[in-house]
């Protein structure tokens, strides 16, 4: 492959991860200052203008110009129309919380997180999980398993689940191919929710019994309001599945008209922001910080990587990842403690610098078993902290508000994902990569 650029050094990358690092310590170290979303808008400006300002010069305005409006528009609009339309959506109620009905909860979020994304599977199931454990002492598992499961895993399936696999989506991924993963995800999922069975079985039985009755006695009937929501949430995994270069061949003319996809989007979360009623959305706790916090970060994120992008695919050779293996404990390595979309682009990029000019099996631009490794990769380990995929975070601070005690960083790495997590995921491996 033909590489017009200069060759890019390595330490144009520092303010990538000086940005990632920020993502990584701010909420754990200045976490008043970093709440506010100005502030994350000035330390994605302070080291994004820089390195804009170094692509430029070195004639990479191309490479920026694609990041920025093929990359970055359609990843927020995307992430933000999700937004909008399921914080439209409200689930209510309180039924008895046995173990059976817990996990229940978390498969029907393992099923809707590819669907609706995991971000809004999370949003719109947390707050009836939590209160349908209101009266149960023990219900830290429940989050936990809440946050691996629908937070993370469920997403799989289609590119509206995760970030990472939109942006391999964005990279030519066929929305189909995501399919491809059903046994993947159905063993981890399936697994996750056996062992939360067992573990949630196990606290019920050590439930004061008061609790227990107390839990039988109180009960509020399940009911959904803003369901036409629904409606606008199918517009969306169509505009994604058929609004693409694969079926509208004016595409290919001029990428430009690759934004039908996106106006339909966001005319869909119009409908939504329309029709739904303020009193709903209130009820809800919607609020746009979370979504205007995302759009801020990733602007850093964005054009900070482009330098980092470029270098690992001039170098792919010379680093020693090879093997389907490496790519997905590498992916699923940074995934964890960085944020897994950049991180799977990065290894995305990684494998185009080591294409087989002969080979014929192509997804997306590189090997098929690479895809598959950096897909999993990205989506599974987003789980093995709490910043490593961004509805993680969101549902530790609904659970707190809630007067649940969560782990912290380093408890939740250590008395979960270590124990349970790496374990699934090394089986995984072992089974099917």
């Amino acid at each position: 492959m033909e590489h017009t650029h200069a060759l890019i050094p390595l330490w144009a990358s520092i303010p990538f991860a000086i940005m990632l690092l920020f993502i990584a310590i701010g909420p754990l170290f200045f976490h008043h200052w970093w709440e506010e979303n100005k502030n994350k808008l000035i330390i994605s400006l302070v080291l994004g203008i820089p390195t804009a300002i170094y692509l430029i010069a070195n004639g990479l305005t191309d490479k920026l110009t694609h990041q920025l409006v093929f990359d970055y528009i359609p990843f927020i609009v995307l992430l933000g129309s999700l937004f909008i339309i399921t914080g439209g959506i409200q689930l209510k109620g309180d039924i008895e919380a046995k173990p059976a009905i817990n996990t229940l909860f978390l498969a029907i979020g393992a099923v809707l997180a590819s669907f609706m994304g995991t971000t809004g599977a999370a949003m719109l199931l947390i707050r009836p999980v939590i209160k349908t454990n209101s009266e149960r002492k023990y219900k830290v598992h429940t989050i936990l398993f809440f946050i691996a499961v629908v937070a993370n895993a469920g997403g799989m399936l289609t590119p509206l689940g995760d970030p990472p696999l939109f942006l391999l989506y964005l990279r030519g991924a066929p929305f189909e191919w995501f399919f491809h993963l059903t046994k993947e995800w159905a063993f981890v999922n399936g697994l996750l929710l056996v062992v939360y069975f067992i573990f949630d079985t196990y606290y019920h039985k050590k439930e004061p019994a008061a609790n227990v009755e107390k839990d039988h006695t109180q009960i509020e009937k399940l009911g959904i309001s803003g369901t036409y929501n629904f409606i606008f949430l199918i517009g969306i995994v169509l505009s994604v599945a058929f609004l693409n270069q694969n079926y509208l061949h004016i595409i290919h003319d001029n990428h430009y008209f690759g934004f039908i996809r996106e106006a339909v989007m966001l005319s869909f979360a119009g409908m939504s922001l329309y029709f739904t009623p303020q009193l709903l959305r209130k009820e809800n706790k919607f609020t746009w910080t979370p979504i205007i916090e995302v759009a801020f970060l990733f602007l850093g994120i964005f054009v900070t990587m482009v330098p980092a992008l470029l270098w690992l695919r001039d170098n792919a050779s010379t680093l020693g990842i090879d093997s389907v293996a490496m790519f997905y404990y590498a992916t699923g390595g940074l995934s964890s403690f960085l944020d897994n979309a950049p991180t799977a682009l990065a290894f995305h990029n990684l494998a185009l610098g080591m294409v087989d000019p002969t080979a014929t099996n192509l997804v997306a631009g590189i090997s098929e078993e690479f895809l598959t490794a950096i897909s999993l990769g990205a989506v599974f380990f987003g789980a093995m902290t709490y910043i490593g995929n961004g509805p993680n975070f969101m549902v530790k601070a609904i659970a707190e508000e809630n007067n649940i005690s969560m782990p912290s960083f380093f408890g939740y790495i250590f008395k979960f994902s270590l124990i349970i997590l790496l374990p699934i995921y090394i089986l995984t491996q072992l089974l099917f990569l």
